[in-house]
């Protein structure tokens, strides 16, 4: 059986996870408004309004931390890339299946470790 190496063009996989990252990253700067603090006074914006904007402004945020984690995640796999370690289980170091990191190219674990966690 090939290595991930031999299976995976690694430029192409390389250029997926910095369009990713180019994508995430202007996401990120699009939706800083709606992350910043809401005006609370009511002269201003009423109550169910501005529970509204709270509201809004939480799942922002949550957003906004997911983003980052997936960023953490492609920084990750671009250095497993440049150390050579890309394609393979963290956990138990086989491979991890093409499809799976075509489908998720910052995927970690192979199929079976995944579904143990």
């Amino acid at each position: 059986m090939p290595s991930i190496g031999q299976k995976m063009d690694h430029k192409t996989t390389r250029a997926r996870l910095l369009a990713l990252q180019t994508e995430l990253l202007a996401l990120s700067e699009s939706s800083a408004e709606s992350r910043k603090a809401v005006d609370l006074d009511q002269s201003k914006m009423g109550r169910l309004s501005r529970m509204d904007a709270l509201q809004q402004q939480a799942m922002d945020k949550a957003i906004e931390a997911r983003r980052r984690t997936d960023l953490k995640r492609i920084d990750a796999a671009l250095a497993r890339l440049e150390d050579g370690e890309y394609g393979y289980c963290l956990k138990c170091g086989d491979d991890i299946a093409e499809k799976r990191l075509e489908l998720n190219p910052m995927a970690t674990l192979c199929t079976d470790c995944a579904s143990e966690s």
